[in-house]
């Protein structure tokens, strides 16, 4: 079993930044793929980010040039670097791990940029 905890969400004005983390605990030597989600009020979860352990990381067009994502493993994080954030990244950022053919998922953290 796995289990992701997110941190890092808060409210922020527009141009401005946060980064978020996430932490993986448990049965985790397996974890291949990580991600980041994000889901506003009224749409569909989106994807944000990825990184493995092999490819390089890929983005939503929406983020390329403004959000960085890397990973630690000695500390079992991956972290969303936002800069640049704009209202329309206002959502719920979800943290997912793969392992196998299984997805886990983290509670969510609250982003909200005004403007």
């Amino acid at each position: 079993q796995v289990q992701l905890v997110e941190s890092g969400g808060g409210l922020v004005q527009a141009g401005g930044s946060l980064r978020l983390s996430c932490a993986a605990s448990g049965s985790i030597l397996s974890i291949n793929g990580m991600g980041w989600y994000r889901q506003a009020p009224g749409k569909q979860r989106e994807l944000v980010a990825t990184i493995t352990n092999r490819r390089s990381p890929t983005y939503a067009d929406s983020v390329k040039g403004r959000f960085t994502i890397s990973r630690d493993n000695a500390k079992n994080t991956v972290y969303l670097q936002m800069n640049s954030l704009k209202p329309e990244d206002t959502g719920v950022y979800y943290c997912k791990g793969t392992k196998g053919l299984y997805d886990y998922w983290g509670q969510g953290t609250q982003v909200t940029v005004s403007s």
